[in-house]
């Protein structure tokens, strides 16, 4: 892969690959306002059609089951025809089916088109994400990835703003979405020939790579079940705590905020320590005093508008971090399948996160949602600690 960066004094050790890293991110936050313009409206044209909220909800499970399908498939299919080009045809596929969804009207043809778009996005973000770690070099891998979770997190943020203009009506947000989709096809072909090479296939099976890391993995799967659990029933605690519905969303908002303006400081600030895995541990005790704190703060507005944004930006590090430290740790065609194994594990936790946070709701009331937060850090704080304290050295 040819290495260009727009400081040439610097050690070729410190040189980003800004083409091929920028071409990945840019894709890959067009991916991101098409989710986010995506998923909303999805969901309010079935309900327009009478399907019920059961229903809608097991259809949309369907993105979870069709990221756990690609993740083992997808570096096995990269490695045979090349990174590029299962990227071009993941691009096509989730744009055609994205189009699928307002061409098709029976209920029943949207579970193959779910299974079709996620499996596709899902190939996009491991190889994403593969590319962006490959074109870091290892000592600003985290101000890369802090860039790249901002520029994602931008583009979630813009999905839903640009379906609250332009609403559910017609072709309109159908071809919209599958515009942005293609156009991520843009930067692809502008670094066409960066493309990373996976390599040959080691010894050993996908499923090993899940445990290859375990305090990267895990932090993404803890990520995952907060992050979909809590934004999808933070308005449900809000409810129970008695903030209006405006106030429960600008608390969401504050979370937003601090995981957008917040990534960029984190991953400089990853690229200094010596061992990540003791800034996801603090990150994760932060999630656990946070979390905990929430049924205090239910008083003050602002005080947890406050708390939330620091919160939410030590959450989103989980991430960040969490994939700066696996980039450290592999490389090559480990690399690919452990991004893989990765993203399966986001995947494991946002279908696990509603259920232990809905539950915990039911059982214990307002204070069940912290209750239930509070149980994801605990486990990480445990794993993270017992790791670091077993081998105090980074591997």
């Amino acid at each position: 892969m040819t290495s260009t960066d727009s400081t040439p004094h610097l050690p070729a050790e410190q040189r980003i690959d800004w083409i091929a890293a920028g071409a990945a991110i840019a894709s890959i936050s067009a991916v991101g306002i098409a989710l986010g313009l995506g998923l909303p409206l999805l969901s309010v044209i079935l309900e327009e059609r009478g399907i019920s909220p059961t229903m809608i909800g097991f259809n949309s499970a369907v993105a979870g089951v069709a990221s756990l399908v690609a993740a083992p498939l997808v570096t096995p299919i990269a490695r045979h025809i090349g990174v590029r080009t299962t990227m071009v045809l993941s691009i096509l596929a989730a744009a055609a089916s994205a189009l699928g969804f307002y061409f098709f009207v029976p209920f029943w043809t949207w579970f193959p088109l779910r299974l079709v778009f996620h499996f596709s996005i899902t190939a996009l973000f491991i190889l994403s994400e593969f590319w962006i770690n490959a074109a870091a070099p290892p000592t600003r891998r985290g101000l890369i990835l802090g860039i790249y979770a901002t520029f994602l997190s931008l583009g979630f943020a813009a999905g839903p703003w640009i379906f609250s203009q332009i609403g559910s009506e017609g072709f309109l947000p159908f071809g919209i979405g599958a515009g942005v989709i293609l156009a991520s096809l843009v930067p692809l072909l502008l670094a066409w020939n960066r493309e990373p090479l996976i390599g040959e296939r080691q010894a050993g099976s996908f499923w090993r790579y899940l445990f290859a890391v375990p305090t990267a993995t895990a932090a993404v799967l803890v990520f995952g079940a907060v992050e979909s659990g809590g934004f999808a029933l933070f308005p449900i605690f809000g409810e129970m705590a008695r903030f209006s519905q405006a106030d429960a969303a600008q608390l969401l908002t504050a979370i937003g905020l601090g995981n957008v303006l917040l990534q960029i400081p984190i991953g400089l600030y990853s690229d200094r320590v010596k061992d990540r895995r003791v800034l996801l541990l603090a990150f994760a005790a932060i999630g656990l005093v946070g979390s905990l704190c929430l049924p205090f703060l239910t008083e003050n507005w602002w005080m947890m508008a406050g708390v939330l944004f620091i919160w939410g930006g030590c959450v989103a590090g989980l991430y960040t971090v969490g994939l700066a430290h696996l980039g450290a740790q592999l490389a090559g065609a480990e690399l690919a399948s452990a991004n893989a194994a990765f993203i399966f594990c986001y995947a494991v936790g946002m279908l696990i996160g509603p259920q232990v946070i809905g539950s915990s709701l039911d059982l214990f009331g307002a204070d069940g949602f912290s209750f239930a937060l509070a149980f994801f850090f605990i486990g990480y704080v445990l794993l993270a600690g017992t790791r670091i304290a077993r081998a105090p050295n980074p591997s």
